[in-house]
């Protein structure tokens, strides 16, 4: 009888399904100096574990990460594990003076968070200063074992990182135009996974290789850790299928060129041709240009290549080499026509749970401006005037960064001089945001708060102005993930387009591009308490001040508040 039990008792061990909960995966990164040449030059930079880009962190959906960095550098470090909605987890959220100090030279710290109903393409970047133009790696979170992807399991996935090489210390470059209040100097290349490729001076043998086979399909996990610019990119002769954007399933759609802007991902499916094709193909990426200051000109390519079969004449040397052909830099008809294509998949097991009912709207603007030069220092400056600076805002605001971290002052009760909570919810003085340009373009400066209840259904307008020429924005807001339920060109009418939302299955997302002289209108729900930073992913603008954060505050229930700081976490 004994035995019959224990069978029994064992059978239905073996029927239960696996655990929701995952496992713990440890991460050690360790943040030093080491010397990498690009285009001939040979420089010192700021990496992780000694690679360029970062190594690659793989989890899956439900575990837990437990990630020590230890700081080898003179530099201040903090990383933001971008897209990731830290539930309760803030702590580990990462962006300097918002939810914790920087990590000081020769100290260490654990980011602990739990990855809780995600699976995708993410990436972690440093989030201070100018740090993430080479502190940045591929973050990927695989589903729970026995979940399959909603698309055909691919051959093989490949990470493709663009990123931006600077010649110079990019920390030298933003002091210096910070000191003199004009744009900073550009790049000097784009990089597929830290390669500049063949189209630069010097640069053929750091050239990335996708070598593939025919008649099978690969999983493309893009992501765009450039510093300051938006991204076409293109496989000659060949398309792919979107399948995901900012780790978000999307509806399957074939093109011939994505757009994506700095902070988003983009994972798509590539199918190679059925037979050998006895050609090699250039895969390139180039900006996408809206604004009227100095960019980076340039094309970085990498090589798709075919496995060749054991009959080959030609060698791969010799083959003939196809070059795609990408949109005008400026093509903003192929960039709105794009992003409208994307749509959430809104099925039974991936619904969009977009919020029906709003409790409360806003309308931020965000754009350029200016503030006065520093006369104390009898100080001339190079912004749009000898008397001015560039500076950048959300609803004319500027934001100043503590220099204690917000979320350590909310948590303890101590945000007396460190933050205001009053943000507008309008723009003080409304003015034709796409049109003539104002007489003022000066902007005021504060670390200004907007304070949510716990719950609260959000609608979130932001405008983009002309104050010193329209211009893209990609928006990254930290702790969420949101429905761009709109977007428009000229002035948002809160009569008419409100009644063209798409409420059913729209792009869920954690960056959007507010489009140059537009706007976009995003929903999300606040359940996540915390200090949540929201700011342009174009590093320059975040420089110039275009970024906010949100207070979302402690719901009722135990499991609705903000976990307490951990032991180790850095002081200012």
């Amino acid at each position: 009888m004994a035995s019959w039990l224990l069978f029994a008792v064992f059978s239905c061990v073996l029927l239960l399904p696996e655990p929701a909960f995952g496992i713990t995966r440890h991460y050690t990164l360790d943040i030093k100096m080491h010397n990498v040449t690009r285009l001939c030059h040979t420089k010192s930079l700021v990496s992780v574990n000694g690679k360029f880009p970062g190594p690659k962190i793989i989890a899956r959906e439900g575990d837990q990460l437990l990630i020590k960095v230890v700081n080898h550098v003179p530099n201040n470090i903090s990383l933001h594990w971008h897209g990731i909605r830290q539930l309760r987890s803030g702590w580990a959220d990462g962006p300097a003076y918002i939810t914790q100090c920087p990590i000081q030279t020769g100290q260490s710290y654990v980011y602990n968070y739990t990855i809780v109903g995600q699976r995708g393409t993410l990436w972690y970047h440093a989030h201070i200063s100018w740090l993430r133009a080479t502190v940045y790696g591929p973050l990927i979170i695989l589903p729970k074992h026995g979940v399959p992807y909603p698309f055909p399991k691919p051959h093989k996935e490949v990470p493709m990182v663009f990123g931006e090489w600077f010649n110079a210390d990019t920390e030298a470059i933003i002091r210096q135009a910070t000191l003199t209040g004009g744009g900073p100097n550009v790049s000097d290349a784009y990089t597929i996974n830290g390669l500049p490729g063949p189209l630069y001076n010097c640069s053929a043998k750091d050239t990335f290789r996708l070598r593939v086979k025919p008649g099978k399909t690969y999983l493309l996990r893009i992501i765009n850790a450039a510093l300051n610019d938006e991204l076409f990119f293109s496989i000659a002769n060949h398309t792919v299928t979107v399948v995901e954007a900012d780790a978000i399933y999307v509806k399957p759609f074939e093109t011939d060129t994505i757009l994506i802007a700095p902070g988003q991902t983009t994972n798509v499916l590539l199918k190679t041709k059925p037979s050998y094709p006895s050609a090699s193909f250039f895969m390139t990426a180039r900006p996408y240009v809206t604004g009227q200051g100095t960019f980076d000109n340039s094309t970085v390519a990498g090589i798709l290549e075919y496995e060749q079969p054991k009959h080959a004449k030609t060698s791969i040397k010799n083959l003939q080499l196809f070059t795609p052909v990408l949109p005008a830099l400026n093509d903003t008809n192929f960039a709105t026509k794009f992003s409208n294509k994307l749509r959430s998949l809104n099925s039974k097991k991936f619904p969009a749970n977009v919020p029906q009912k709003v409790d409360r709207k806003f309308f931020f603007t965000v754009g350029l401006g200016t503030n006065p030069c520093n006369h104390k220092n009898n100080q001339t400056c190079q912004g749009p005037t000898n008397t001015t600076m560039f500076a950048a805002s959300i609803s004319n605001i500027s934001f100043t960064l503590p220099t204690k971290a917000l979320l350590q002052s909310h948590y303890s009760g101590k945000s007396n001089g460190v933050y205001s909570s009053n943000f507008p919810w309008n723009p003080i003085v409304p003015f034709n945001y796409t049109g003539t340009p104002p007489n003022n373009t000066m902007v005021s400066t504060g670390t200004n708060l907007m304070v949510l209840r716990y719950n609260t259904s959000v609608e979130l307008v932001m405008q983009d102005t002309s104050i010193l020429g329209a211009e893209s924005h990609p928006l990254h807001l930290h702790g969420f993930n949101f429905f761009v339920v709109g977007q428009g060109f000229g002035n948002f009418d809160p009569n008419k387009d409100p009644k063209n939302f798409n409420l059913v299955d729209p792009i869920e997302r954690n960056t959007v591009g507010v489009p140059s002289g537009g706007w976009a209108a995003i929903r999300f729900l606040a359940d996540n308490p915390g200090v949540w930073f929201m700011h342009c992913h174009l590093e320059v603008h975040t420089s110039w001040g275009l970024r906010m954060a949100w207070l979302v505050l402690d719901g009722d229930k135990p499991d609705q508040k903000l976990l307490p700081p951990p032991a180790d976490l850095p002081k200012c």
